[in-house]
């Protein structure tokens, strides 16, 4: 599990304020920034329904502190030409990716440890459910952004908060799937040596009748 970073948080919340001077929804950015940052995320994706704008640059912030990578996943090429014109500069900082989301979250971005979904995709719960799919080994932070818009997402084995931030934040720990440990020990019949062996298993689930 990784220690939440104070320090990392800190750096990305402040510089996120100056770049806020073009953004619309400043609070929305610099809290996005301080959770990703604090979280020490390494590979940051956000799926878009438009144009890239405050929440990306909240992951530039972040990914400044953490020397992470920040992935724009964008519906279409009118998308990706407006968004590297909204961010500037700072453009050069997002990888932009033309797709569907869920399937570049299973495939090619899968393990992503934070996720920034925008809840007006068309099936953005489903994209959720590519994320949790991904993430079982080492676990993620998801959130999703315009949650208002929406009915709240559920999920098996995870808390979902509903944060009145901008037009409503929806923040998801997906837990990393743990293994259990048992120890074997083997009796050598000839040299009567013992061996002791260690082997990982995975948690084993309950089977009703």
């Amino acid at each position: 599990m990784v220690c939440w970073s104070a320090e990392n948080a800190t750096k990305a919340y402040l510089q996120t304020m100056k770049m806020g001077k073009r953004a619309k929804e400043p609070d929305v950015a610099e809290f996005l920034s301080a959770l990703a940052a604090g979280n020490s995320a390494q590979l940051m994706v956000e799926a878009c329904t438009s144009t890239a704008g405050a929440t990306t640059l909240a992951l530039v912030a972040a990914a400044h502190q953490t020397g992470g990578r920040v992935v724009c996943i964008l519906p279409g090429l009118e998308e990706l030409h407006s968004s590297e014109e909204a961010l500037g500069p700072d453009a050069d900082c997002v990888e932009f990716v033309i797709g569907d989301a869920r399937i570049l979250l299973l495939n090619d971005y899968r393990g992503a440890d934070f996720v920034l979904i925008d809840c007006n995709l068309e099936d953005h719960e489903g994209v959720l459910r590519a994320v949790q799919a991904g993430a079982k080994n080492s676990g993620a932070v998801v959130v999703g952004y315009n949650a208002f818009c929406k009915a709240s997402w559920g999920m098996s084995g995870s808390k979902t908060q509903l944060l009145p931030i901008g037009e409503g934040l929806l923040v998801t720990r997906v837990p990393a799937t743990t293994k259990r440990s048992r120890w074997v020990i083997r009796v050598d019949k000839c040299t009567g040596e013992e061996h002791v062996f260690r082997i990982k298993s995975s948690p084993r689930k309950n089977i009703e009748a």
